[in-house]
């Protein structure tokens, strides 16, 4: 897929008062390269950027301008930094790395000046923006467009919503400084837009790959409904069922088939997931491939970040590529949901899955220290060999910059979503039949029942590392507080209770500092 240069697209006026800032806060002046430029609105290339804004930093390649000014590209990708916000503080993740924000995060100490979360913060109000613009500029395109933009735009305002809270918001491009919503009301609007653009969707498994589809539609309303209690106070356990069900019953499947000497659930994190048969499980995958999509950001983090030399997957090679930047790891706490009974043995990857019996502990524990008693030491922790950039045929087509999609959304959260909410309603026997079905895929032995703790780690042991970590928590009451602590919560080593105003982020200082109309969260 290629992509036109943003600012050759949009005028930067639109850019920056779309935001609603009031004023262009000067970290994000985004300016066309040339005066000269036509600036006419490129309507398939806006469309394409309100997708490859959650792909790619910028157009100009891994190493080209990010699209935000001010801010670096490769740490300010979607998928990085949604890793960083959502697994970092937890029980799955810790990151060696001392580049400011890493810690904070580490420890479950951040405030309104955190480098990272204003990243974060910032490429998700890019992504409302271009989609704001879309639908004023292109009103009279395909209706199928405007709907999947208008998804867009409501999975934007989801995390913004989720990881923020009250959040400026706006729906078109204004000049004024955008007002503040609710939670309550934010999460309002999303569920009325995907209601709304229900019927305007490409059936399910009928879009092209990687564009949305009615189930990445009824997957978010599902995710809505089953985090409703924690964004509105009102459980909505029967309609995250209810989903959950709509996506089961959609012609997307968990993926099962094995191919040589890969795992299904391997297949999922690989080279070629998007035509190995893993992509009847992708409801909406990012696209990455080696030359036209390159990102320091997206896949080839969540694999570089985790691998070292040492560790091998086909013969003597690595994940794939060229990059090894030893970064994240496992945290203990983490390790022992596949050793409930037992500590994990110290051996690679397919000796510790075939130790736990369970296809997706793909952990290396081989020259590592199950403790992180030295949280600077990558060594320390065992290290993490889930996403690679193997082909099933056991080689890479590209040895730097991954083919592997990131798959945002995928069935298996369908089928747990159902799961915890029929549980929580009381229909044990109904959650039993979805939980087997992923236990089963993963080749691990099945329980006469699950209890909510059960699920809950059952989320952790089929979706670590994938960006999710920190919402399971909170919705479980176990985030913040002395309900549940893990090596390095709050910064002691054996793990301390801190605030629950941090199960919410802070709104970032310079925004405050820009927007009159914005109040931050309580506690910063």
């Amino acid at each position: 897929m290629n992509f036109k240069y943003i600012k050759n697209i949009v005028p930067a006026a639109a850019i920056c008062l779309s935001l609603g800032l009031g004023s262009c806060v000067g970290d994000l002046d985004v300016t066309p390269i040339d005066p000269s430029t036509n600036m006419e609105a490129d309507y398939d290339a806006l469309f394409n950027k309100c997708y490859a804004n959650m792909a790619v930093a910028g157009n100009g390649g891994a190493n080209g301008d990010c699209d935000i000014d001010g801010l670096d590209g490769g740490t300010t990708g979607f998928v990085r930094q949604m890793f960083n916000a959502n697994e970092l503080p937890t029980d799955e993740a810790i990151c060696c790395w001392g580049d400011e924000g890493i810690p904070a995060f580490n420890y479950n100490q951040w405030s309104a000046n955190h480098p990272m979360l204003k990243g974060f913060y910032y490429r998700l109000y890019f992504g409302v923006t271009m989609c704001n613009y879309y639908l004023e500029v292109a009103a009279d395109e395909d209706p199928q467009k405007l709907a999947e933009v208008r998804f867009l735009r409501a999975l934007y305002y989801y995390h913004l919503m989720d990881c923020f809270g009250n959040v400026p918001f706006l729906t078109e491009v204004a000049s004024e400084p955008a007002q503040q919503a609710s939670r309550a009301e934010v999460y309002n609007f999303i569920e009325t837009e995907l209601l709304e653009i229900e019927g305007q969707m490409a059936a399910p498994l009928t879009n092209t790959y990687g564009r949305a589809d009615q189930a990445a539609a009824w997957m978010l309303l599902a995710r809505l409904y089953l985090n409703a209690e924690v964004y509105t106070g009102n459980a909505q356990w029967a309609k995250a069922s209810e989903y959950a069900q709509k996506i089961m019953n959609s012609g997307y499947k968990l993926h099962t088939t094995p191919k040589g000497d890969w795992s299904a659930y391997q297949m999922l994190f690989m080279g070629d997931n998007g035509e190995n048969g893993a992509q009847c499980e992708a409801i909406l995958p990012l696209l990455q491939d080696g030359l036209t999509t390159t990102s320091w950001g997206t896949s080839l983090f969540l694999m570089a970040s985790t691998f070292k030399a040492d560790m091998t997957m086909v013969g003597s090679a690595t994940n794939g590529t060229t990059e090894l930047w030893a970064g994240n790891r496992a945290r203990p706490d983490f390790v022992a949901k596949f050793f409930p009974t037992s500590e994990a043995p110290a051996v690679t990857a397919a000796e510790m899955v075939a130790a736990a019996g369970d296809d997706r502990a793909l952990l290396w524990g081989k020259d590592r220290t199950l403790n992180i008693e030295d949280v600077a030491d990558f060594a320390t922790g065992y290290s993490v060999a889930k996403f690679t950039n193997f082909y099933t045929s056991g080689t890479a087509k590209h040895s730097q910059f991954p083919d592997t999609d990131f798959f945002l959304m995928r069935a298996a959260e369908a089928w747990l979503t159902y799961a915890e909410a029929e549980t929580r309603l009381g229909n044990a026997d109904k959650a039993k039949t979805a939980i087997d079905a992923i236990r089963t895929r993963a080749n691990t032995s099945l329980q006469p029942s699950y209890s909510l703790d059960f699920i809950l780690d059952e989320w952790s042991r089929e979706f670590y590392f994938e960006g999710r970590r920190r919402i399971d928590l909170i919705r479980h009451g176990k985030f913040s507080g002395n309900n549940y602590v893990w090596q390095w919560k709050g910064g002691a080593y054996n793990g301390t209770t801190f605030s629950s105003n941090l199960n919410i982020f802070a709104i970032p200082d310079t925004d405050l500092n820009a927007n009159p109309n914005l109040v931050q969260n309580p506690g910063y």
